[in-house]
Protein backbone atom coordinates (compact mmCIF):
# COMPACT_ATOMS: atom_id res chain seq x y z
CA UNK A 1 0.00 0.00 0.00
CA UNK A 2 2.03 3.11 -1.57
CA UNK A 3 1.31 6.31 1.14
CA UNK A 4 3.02 9.05 0.12
CA UNK A 5 4.01 12.37 2.79
CA UNK A 6 4.20 15.56 1.10
CA UNK A 7 5.68 18.45 3.79
CA UNK A 8 3.82 21.68 2.24
CA UNK A 9 6.92 24.14 1.62
CA UNK A 10 6.72 27.81 4.00
CA UNK A 11 3.77 26.02 6.11
CA UNK A 12 4.11 23.88 9.12
CA UNK A 13 1.90 20.87 7.45
CA UNK A 14 1.60 18.15 5.67
CA UNK A 15 -0.80 16.07 3.13
CA UNK A 16 -1.00 12.41 3.19
CA UNK A 17 -2.08 10.33 0.29
CA UNK A 18 -3.33 6.71 0.89
CA UNK A 19 -4.52 4.49 -1.72
CA UNK A 20 -6.05 1.51 -1.25
CA UNK A 21 -4.86 -1.48 -2.65
CA UNK A 22 -6.75 -4.33 -1.22
CA UNK A 23 -10.88 -5.05 -0.97
CA UNK A 24 -12.33 -3.90 2.13
CA UNK A 25 -15.14 -5.95 2.36
CA UNK A 26 -16.23 -4.37 6.14
CA UNK A 27 -17.26 -1.36 4.10
CA UNK A 28 -18.18 -2.82 1.04
CA UNK A 29 -15.45 -1.77 -0.96
CA UNK A 30 -14.80 -4.63 -3.31
CA UNK A 31 -13.69 -3.03 -6.71
CA UNK A 32 -10.86 -0.63 -6.27
CA UNK A 33 -9.11 -0.75 -9.28
CA UNK A 34 -11.03 1.44 -12.36
CA UNK A 35 -9.54 2.40 -16.05
CA UNK A 36 -10.50 6.02 -15.19
CA UNK A 37 -11.01 8.48 -12.52
CA UNK A 38 -14.59 9.55 -13.21
CA UNK A 39 -15.73 6.08 -12.16
CA UNK A 40 -13.65 6.33 -8.49
CA UNK A 41 -15.86 9.15 -7.87
CA UNK A 42 -18.49 6.37 -7.62
CA UNK A 43 -16.96 4.69 -4.78
CA UNK A 44 -15.59 8.19 -3.14
CA UNK A 45 -19.73 9.00 -2.78
CA UNK A 46 -20.49 5.08 -1.49
CA UNK A 47 -21.91 4.33 1.64
CA UNK A 48 -19.12 2.06 2.47
CA UNK A 49 -16.14 4.75 1.47
CA UNK A 50 -18.34 7.54 3.72
CA UNK A 51 -17.87 4.75 6.59
CA UNK A 52 -14.56 4.12 6.26
CA UNK A 53 -13.95 7.98 6.46
CA UNK A 54 -15.65 7.99 9.86
CA UNK A 55 -13.59 5.40 10.78
CA UNK A 56 -10.14 7.16 9.87
CA UNK A 57 -11.48 10.19 11.44
CA UNK A 58 -11.88 8.40 14.70
CA UNK A 59 -8.59 6.76 14.59
CA UNK A 60 -6.58 9.98 13.54
CA UNK A 61 -7.99 11.53 16.23
CA UNK A 62 -6.45 9.00 18.86
CA UNK A 63 -3.07 8.74 17.21
CA UNK A 64 -2.98 12.84 17.17
CA UNK A 65 -4.16 13.10 20.64
CA UNK A 66 -0.81 15.24 22.41
CA UNK A 67 1.34 15.57 19.90
CA UNK A 68 0.26 19.15 18.47
CA UNK A 69 -0.80 17.89 14.62
CA UNK A 70 -4.78 18.99 13.91
CA UNK A 71 -6.80 17.53 11.21
CA UNK A 72 -7.24 20.29 8.51
CA UNK A 73 -8.71 17.84 5.66
CA UNK A 74 -9.54 14.65 5.44
CA UNK A 75 -11.56 13.18 2.40
CA UNK A 76 -11.71 10.98 -0.38
CA UNK A 77 -8.74 10.79 -3.05
CA UNK A 78 -8.44 9.64 -6.88
CA UNK A 79 -5.47 7.97 -6.74
CA UNK A 80 -3.15 7.46 -10.39
CA UNK A 81 -1.88 4.12 -10.52
CA UNK A 82 0.48 2.33 -12.85
CA UNK A 83 -0.62 1.27 -16.27
CA UNK A 84 -3.48 3.30 -16.31
CA UNK A 85 -5.32 2.60 -13.87
CA UNK A 86 -7.01 4.49 -11.01
CA UNK A 87 -7.66 3.71 -6.97
CA UNK A 88 -9.99 5.22 -4.46
CA UNK A 89 -7.60 6.63 -1.63
CA UNK A 90 -7.23 8.89 1.59
CA UNK A 91 -6.38 12.60 1.66
CA UNK A 92 -5.27 13.90 4.51
CA UNK A 93 -4.03 17.48 5.50
CA UNK A 94 -2.42 17.62 9.00
CA UNK A 95 -1.27 21.53 10.51
CA UNK A 96 1.26 21.56 13.13
CA UNK A 97 -0.56 23.49 16.07
CA UNK A 98 2.71 24.47 17.70
CA UNK A 99 4.45 25.62 13.93
CA UNK A 100 5.49 28.86 13.22
CA UNK A 101 4.14 30.79 10.12
CA UNK A 102 5.54 30.63 6.57
CA UNK A 103 8.26 28.12 7.84
CA UNK A 104 7.94 24.35 6.87
CA UNK A 105 7.92 21.08 9.80
CA UNK A 106 10.55 20.16 11.24
CA UNK A 107 12.58 17.18 10.37
CA UNK A 108 11.12 15.70 13.35
CA UNK A 109 7.68 15.98 12.81
CA UNK A 110 7.96 14.98 9.84
CA UNK A 111 8.79 11.56 10.72
CA UNK A 112 6.34 11.61 13.61
CA UNK A 113 3.62 12.35 10.73
CA UNK A 114 5.28 9.34 8.64
CA UNK A 115 4.67 7.13 11.89
CA UNK A 116 1.18 8.59 12.36
CA UNK A 117 0.70 7.38 8.33
CA UNK A 118 1.73 3.96 8.93
CA UNK A 119 0.07 3.14 11.91
CA UNK A 120 -2.66 4.57 10.72
CA UNK A 121 -2.75 2.44 7.90
CA UNK A 122 -2.26 -0.42 9.82
CA UNK A 123 -5.11 0.34 12.31
CA UNK A 124 -7.43 0.41 9.70
CA UNK A 125 -6.37 -2.50 7.64
CA UNK A 126 -5.44 -0.62 4.67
Amino acid sequence: MPIRVISDQAQPSAAIEIALEKPLPDYDLLQLEHPTPRDVDAVLVSQGFRDLVDDARGVLIELLSHTGLEITQLTGAICPGEDEVYRPGLWIVLHDGHGTPKTSLPAATQERVRAIAAEFAKRLSL
